[in-house]
């Protein structure tokens, strides 16, 4: 069959997008939103972070909310741990495993919202991240791939992609998470 190759990439990833359309996960995103709605509302912020592909999520969940996704509004308190002079003066000083446990504990306070990203579910510099914000007293939700691994266990929510060797489908899937969530906030927000 001529263009199979990429066919069969589609056909995956539909796949993978079916198994994970049923209830239970759209409840799951509803309250990760609930969770943020109720951070912004009482002037806190969502503080997102992950490795590689998934810091580009973290870097657009937060943009978007910052910025705009589909309607003119006011801005919305979110960052992303992706400065890059923060990173290697952490990487350098402490070790990669603490790039963002370092920005947690300078910029983090209690009622804010971690949203850590892993496709693994076990980036070690997420899973420090985590302990760090729930010992400040954020709430926690995690975007995770594969068994969930370790952030599973720690999050106050984890929303996981259905199972998929690699990474990208897991990816596919937090985008579509993330837009959700991006969209429950702006119509909750400001109708």
């Amino acid at each position: 069959m001529k263009y199979k190759q990429i066919a069969d990439h589609f056909i995956e990833a539909s796949e993978i997008l079916q198994k994970f359309n049923n209830s239970e996960n759209f409840e799951k995103i509803e309250k990760a939103g609930q969770i943020m709605l109720n951070a912004l509302k009482n002037n806190r912020k969502i503080i997102s972070c992950g490795n590689g592909g998934s810091m580009c999520d973290a870097m657009h969940f937060a943009e978007e909310l910052s910025g705009r996704y589909k309607e003119n509004r006011p801005a919305l308190a979110a960052l992303s741990i992706s400065d890059p002079c923060h990173l290697s003066c952490v990487a350098n000083d402490y070790g990669y495993d603490f790039v963002f446990s370092r920005f947690i504990e300078a910029h983090g306070n209690e009622g804010d919202v971690f949203l850590g990203i892993s496709t693994s579910g076990n980036s070690k510099n997420v899973i420090n991240a985590i302990e760090i914000a729930k010992n400040k007293g954020l709430k926690t939700v995690v975007l995770t791939g594969k068994d969930g691994g370790v952030l599973a266990k720690l999050a106050d929510l984890e929303i996981r992609a259905p199972y998929s060797k690699y990474a990208d489908r897991a990816q596919e899937i937090h985008i579509k998470v993330i837009h959700s969530l991006i969209d429950y906030i702006e119509i909750n927000l400001f109708g």
